[in-house]
């Protein structure tokens, strides 16, 4: 009849916790990179002035919704390449009471033949410095007739356990941004129709 082993007891929960730390590690703080990508088009707009207008970080509060508060912190360079730094605190759009804090760095220039540009480099923290999370955009305006053709790629992290709500949050932040941008220039027809 066997005993206790003490040894085999000492392996074995050893090997639990490691076990269990490695999952928590992976489902908690690994964070694992996602791609997605938007288009729309903002119909009887120049390229150029959609362009000018989404590069003025002034306008993000009214394209995206849960931008609460914004300070630009640095900028620098001309039309031909303006590079800018915004600090802004926004909260989820499906949990209000979450905020985060961000820091984001904007390269915008024209892009010759290919339309117009905004790159930008994004750190959202939720902690202070704690539960940072960096995101990657690259925003193109082209023409294409009377329209224009906006398509934004976004490359986010987010840790394994929220990744559902994470795309959540930016399918919603995107698909706003979209959508209020093709209302904005669909007012101004509007306003431009009735002066007419």
């Amino acid at each position: 009849m066997g005993g206790f082993n003490p040894l085999k007891w000492k392996i074995r929960t050893f090997a639990y916790v490691s076990a269990s730390l490695f999952a928590f590690y992976v489902l908690f703080f690994y964070k694992k990179t996602h791609h997605v990508s938007f288009d729309a088009i903002i119909e009887n707009s120049e390229a150029e002035a959609v362009w000018e207008f989404v590069a003025d970080f002034s306008n993000m509060k009214k394209l995206n919704p849960t931008i609460e508060e914004f300070h630009i912190v640095a900028e620098s360079g001309n039309y031909e390449h303006w590079k800018y730094t915004a600090h802004y605190t926004e909260h989820l759009s499906h949990v209000p009471m979450i905020k985060n804090h961000a820091q984001s760095h904007f390269a915008v220039k024209p892009a010759g033949q290919d339309g117009f540009l905004i790159s930008s480099e994004h750190r959202t923290c939720f902690f202070s410095t704690f539960g940072c999370l960096d995101s990657v955009s690259e925003f193109k305006f082209s023409g294409e007739g009377k329209n224009t053709k906006c398509i934004e790629t976004v490359q986010y992290e987010c840790p394994i356990i929220f990744s559902a709500l994470c795309r959540k949050e930016v399918m919603y932040q995107r698909q706003e941004i979209m959508r209020n941008l093709q209302s904005h220039f669909s007012m101004i027809n509007i306003k431009t129709d009735d002066e007419k």
